[in-house]
């Protein structure tokens, strides 16, 4: 027989649970509308009541692929998400590195800077970072935008690395060093396996990112042959704002990728959070 603290932690496992699931399907709920009107047209869209529409429109798809030049936009949005998260892993995990291993003149002040830099909001750089792109000339290049958000995603980078580097034990690098290695042998063979955990968030905090930037885009960007996929969503909503079964098919489109990319690696989230916030 169930004791009165059984049946009162029963109750309290299945309250949670129900709140869970209530706020899951809160957030489920417009994907799978967006999904439900991508499959319809533009005639029952509004009409149509049910949770799944009677005929399915594959054609939406395809139609707005080919009319809404989401082709193109698609291959931007894939090689602007690569090429940012590789540079600033790169980039992190050498200065997280330096930081954490290495003594120079202006260490602290240089590592303030960057912590200072997260209290400052993402839009609020964005006028400085176009100013500078414009004097240099890389507004409207591909080279100039991916500049732009590997600076956008390094103070976070470098302070979660710098965590994990400072926790790793001195005799792994003295070992390393009497094998023959130099700095950055240590920093590719010892420092970066260890903060794998580390590397995975930033890896997806980072691809959502740059996967779902558009004010930027917008600020750097006016070629549509240059355009993200998010920038490009705008530019056809704007010549097909009428059509909402295609406009739904386009953000399905944009929301596929990163929503599996996100699936697949959400395991080491919590992971690296957690191992990176004990320090010692």
């Amino acid at each position: 027989m169930l004791n009165k603290y059984q049946i009162k932690g029963m109750f309290k496992s299945t309250f949670l649970h129900i709140i869970l699931m209530s706020v899951a399907a809160t957030c489920l709920f417009p994907l799978f509308w967006m999904l439900r009107c991508s499959l319809m047209t533009n005639q029952t869209v509004f009409v149509d009541k049910s949770f799944f529409p009677h005929e399915l429109h594959f054609m939406n798809y395809f139609q707005a692929w080919t009319e809404g030049n989401f082709g193109i936009y698609f291959i931007n949005s894939i090689i602007y998400t690569t090429s940012v998260v590789v540079g600033i892993v790169v980039v992190s995990s050498l200065a997280a590195y330096a930081f954490s291993r290495l003594e120079f003149p202006g260490k602290k002040v240089f590592f303030y800077m960057f912590v200072l830099a997260m209290m400052i909001p993402l839009p609020g750089s964005f006028v400085a970072l176009f100013d500078l792109m414009n004097i240099i000339g890389l507004v409207n290049t591909r080279i100039g935008y991916i500049l732009c958000m590997i600076n956008v995603g390094l103070s976070m980078s470098i302070l979660l690395l710098k965590t994990f580097f400072d926790k790793m034990p001195p005799d792994l690098e003295d070992a390393a060093r009497i094998d023959g290695c130099g700095r950055l042998r240590i920093w590719w063979n010892v420092a970066l396996p260890l903060a794998r955990p580390a590397l995975a968030v930033i890896i997806i905090f980072n691809s959502l990112n740059v996967w779902n930037e558009y004010i930027l885009a917008q600020l750097l960007l006016s070629d549509k042959n240059l355009m993200p996929l998010q920038r490009g969503l705008m530019v056809f909503q704007g010549s097909h704002s009428v059509d909402y079964p295609l406009l739904m098919a386009g953000l399905t489109i944009a929301a596929i990728p990163i929503i599996a990319v996100y699936l697949f690696m959400q395991k080491h989230i919590i992971k690296g959070l957690s191992s990176g916030a004990v320090v010692g």
